[in-house]
Formats: structure tokens, sequence, C-alpha cells
């Protein structure tokens, strides 16, 4: 008679999910630092970006990225949301734009939409809210058509 595998401790279980989730948030957080690094943003900046990171918490993550290609933390639904509201901005504006200085300085120009009241974008998504992410997201994707 075939023996059944022991059932996987709930611990167990808990570890590898761990473990799963913080290697989607150093992925995040990666693509993250590679987006502000492009668009020329200052830490405080992504940090709001984020949902109110810390200035600290985004040097830390850094380093531990630098030095170990990983992080000792897990980032929250949250902020993995705006991380993906922050790549498909970037990678609309890439679609929109083939010149990269032009996709990656469309962020700080300012904008006449009514959307914009004539500041930037980044203005917009420093308003802290997710809604800011989104609305920047709609306005690029329905451009794009």
């Amino acid at each position: 008679m075939p023996r059944k595998p022991p059932p996987s401790s709930p611990s167990s279980a808990a570890a590898v999910a761990s473990a799963d989730h913080r290697r989607q948030s150093a992925i995040a957080l990666k693509a993250a630092f590679s987006i502000a690094a492009r668009w020329g943003l200052r830490d405080a900046q992504l940090g709001i970006l984020l949902g109110g990171v810390p200035e600290p918490s985004l040097r830390r993550w850094k380093a531990q990225l630098r030095d170990s290609g990983g992080i000792r933390t897990e980032l929250s639904r949250d902020q993995l949301d705006r991380v993906s509201y922050l790549l498909g901005i970037y990678k609309a504006l890439h679609i929109l734009f083939p010149d990269a200085g032009q996709a990656d300085g469309w962020i700080h120009r300012a904008n006449t939409a009514p959307a914009f009241g004539g500041g930037s974008a980044l203005e917009r998504m420093l308003g802290g809210g997710m809604d800011d992410l989104r609305m920047v997201r709609r306005y690029l994707d329905a451009w794009r058509g």
C-alpha cells in the first residue's frame, strides 16, 4: 500500500509563503528603485508613492538589495499594488514615447488636462493616494487607446 506523504505543517507552509512574499517584495522594490532612478525621484518622493515609506527604510532596503539581492521585509498588499501602478505608468509612457528621455521626463512636465489642473503627473501622484496613481495610469491607458 503506497504511503501518503506527511501533511505539511502550518508553520512550514507559512515559511514558504513568507519566503515567496519576500521574493515578490524584492522584485517589486528593484523595479520601483529602477523607475525612481529613471524619473530622477528623491527617496522622499518614492516613499510617498509607495504609501508613506520612511526614507530610512528605503535606504535600508536599497542596501539590502545591493548587498544580498534580497530584503528582510515584506511589502504590504497596498505597497505591491502601488508598485504595480508605477510599472504600468512607466510601461505606458515608454509605449507612447519612443524616446526614453521623453518618456521619463513626461511625469515632470505641466499638463493642461483637467485631471492634472496644470500640474505635472508627478505632482498628482505625490498627493499620496492610491487614487492618484490609478488616475495617472488610467489617463495614460486611455491616451494609448
